[in-house]
């Protein structure tokens, strides 16, 4: 399968002066039911491409780049990338042998860097997050419907 979702969740910040962003487009945040600063979305993106893609046209988008925009100055505050492999592109020979294994393989495809830095147009952004949601799916951002 070429299409992967990652959920991301975020404490302490105003939805009224930051945006959280996943290759420069906004994230739809929902509140959780157990915080009042505490919010989650989806992210739905074409991880790999294999030789027989159903969207050969459409280019991989990976690694994701995800940041959090402060609106009133318009720049980048901080920020993660994740890897939908090993960064080093490590190949392992066998599954996990528990949890803590796994744990370690998931660990090792975050950064605490990679995020945009400089200068950046909210609006333009907020623009290309229009039809990147569906009905169906208000709490994902589809990275393959974003306005490019």
């Amino acid at each position: 399968m070429t299409l992967a979702r990652v959920q991301i969740s975020a404490r302490g910040i105003d939805l009224d002066r930051h945006l959280v962003t996943c290759q420069g487009v906004p994230v739809p945040l929902t509140p959780t039911s157990s915080s009042a600063d505490a919010f989650y979305a989806g992210i739905r993106f074409k991880a790999w491409s294999p030789w027989s893609s159903l969207h050969p046209s459409i280019d991989v988008q990976a690694p994701l780049h995800v940041g959090v925009v402060d609106i009133a100055s318009e720049t980048n505050i901080g920020g993660a990338t994740y890897h939908v492999v090993h960064p080093g592109g490590r190949n392992y020979d066998h599954p996990p042998v528990n949890a803590n294994g796994a744990e370690a393989r998931r660990a090792s495809r975050f950064e605490a860097r990679g995020h945009t830095t400089g200068r950046l147009v909210v609006a333009e952004m907020r623009t290309r997050a229009a039809g990147a949601t569906t009905p169906d799916h208000p709490h994902t951002l589809d990275l393959r419907r974003a306005v490019r």
